[in-house]
C-alpha cells in the first residue's frame, strides 16, 4: 500500500507533508483580497444583466417570490 511506504523514511513523509501543504495555500490562496467591509456598498453598486441599477423594491419582489 502506497500510504505505508510514504511513512518509513522520515524524508519522504516530510516532503509529502511539504505538497499538502503547498496544495492547500495553492487552493485556499495566501494573498487573497479581504472581504469588502460591509455589503452595503456593494449593493448600492450592484447592477442588474442589462446594467441598469439595482433598486431596494426590485430586491423585495426577488425575496418574496423566493419566498
Amino acid at each position: 500500500m502506497f500510504s505505508g511506504r510514504i511513512f518509513r523514511s522520515r524524508w519522504v513523509a516530510l516532503l509529502w507533508a511539504a505538497g499538502i501543504v503547498w496544495t492547500a495555500i495553492d487552493v485556499a490562496g495566501a494573498n487573497k483580497a479581504a472581504p469588502p467591509a460591509s455589503n452595503a456598498t456593494a449593493a448600492a453598486d450592484a447592477a442588474d444583466a442589462l446594467g441598469q441599477p439595482v433598486r431596494n423594491q426590485d430586491l423585495a419582489i426577488l425575496a418574496n417570490a423566493l419566498n
